[in-house]
């Protein structure tokens, strides 16, 4: 087993509701979610809209200041540590690259901030010989240096993105939904330039994604979030051929078909209702509302995680 690199231990990130007069009324979008990365592997993080994925990811990165819970880093706990250490370290690529880059800098200049905001270049020439080698790494060249983000496809943001989260050479990078706003074509090319940095700098990833096939191709682990719980663990081969939590199978069933010769309608599982919300969240476990499984001891308390299999863990008192 590789060393771990992140640990997360019952991670919570609720907000206050605006608005409310009551100090009680939170939403709970992180509801202690524990789960850990390794040195050089990818943690793929998948779940509806609204489960709580990227609240985790800015939550690790300090963007949004933890509830409750720990958050260790290389066997340090940096919940309420000066991140300024770390930011060299640790980077995260956001979902929009149309609105995560700033209209008014170059590329160059925007590549190269890290670099100024960490104090890590000597000279002008220095820092231009490091934005020039950043973006070759991603696949842009020195003719893009002077450009504005509005000149470039969505595809070319995204690498600028990437290549400004490489431009301090960090250990671990949170990957935000990183090409949803893509299309297909340039999804593929992205996905495979993330791999190809991974295998050539020995990078750790925490993939954020709603796009199961895509979390499926790139991970060595897997989780699956529902109302900000984590609801099941494992490695990719074993958790999409054989789910064990209901939730689990429900969305996987909704995955399009690449078998031809399968009749998806045989297999589909139609969830009733809808996600309850997040500021009222049933009592027990959270999906029994919409489980077609449940029973009493479903609301009486919430399940915990446990190992079914080798390395597989799933959150259900049915199993």
């Amino acid at each position: 087993m590789n060393d771990v690199l992140l640990k997360v231990k019952d991670l919570k990130q609720h907000f206050r509701v605006k608005g409310k007069s009551l100090s009680s009324a939170y939403v709970k979008a992180v509801d202690g979610v524990s789960f850990h990365v390794s040195k050089g592997e990818t943690f793929g993080l998948v779940g509806e809209s609204g489960c709580g994925k990227s609240t985790i990811g800015r939550t690790i990165m300090r963007l949004y200041e933890p509830t409750s819970g720990i958050i260790e880093y290389d066997g340090a706990d940096i919940t309420k540590a000066d991140m300024k250490p770390y930011r060299k370290r640790m980077q995260i690529v956001f979902q929009d690259p149309y609105s995560s880059l700033n209209p008014r800098m170059t590329v160059g200049d925007i590549v190269g901030e890290p670099l100024d905001v960490n104090k890590m270049c000597k000279t002008s020439a220095e820092r231009k010989e490091i934005i020039i080698d950043r973006l070759n790494l991603v696949g842009l060249n020195t003719e893009h240096m002077n450009r504005y983000p509005h000149e470039f496809s969505g595809g070319q943001r995204q690498r600028v993105s990437i290549a400004r989260a490489l431009a301090v050479n960090p250990e671990f990078i949170i990957c935000d939904e990183p090409v949803s706003a893509l299309d297909v074509s340039i999804q593929a090319q992205i996905i495979n330039k993330f791999i190809e940095l991974q295998e050539n700098l020995g990078l750790s990833y925490l993939f954020i994604a709603h796009d199961l096939a895509v979390v499926r191709y790139i991970s060595n682990y897997v989780g699956v979030m529902y109302l900000g719980k984590m609801m099941e663990m494992g490695v990719p081969d074993d958790l999409f051929k054989n789910p064990v939590h209901p939730y689990t199978k429900a969305l996987f069933s909704a995955a399009p078909d690449t078998e031809p010769n399968t009749n998806k309608s045989e297999t589909r599982i139609i969830l009733e209702g809808d996600v309850p919300s997040p500021i009222d969240t049933p009592s027990g476990c959270y999906f029994r509302t919409r489980c077609r499984y449940a029973k009493p001891e479903c609301s009486e308390s919430a399940p915990e995680m446990r190992e079914v299999e080798t390395g597989h863990y799933a959150a259900c008192h049915l199993i």
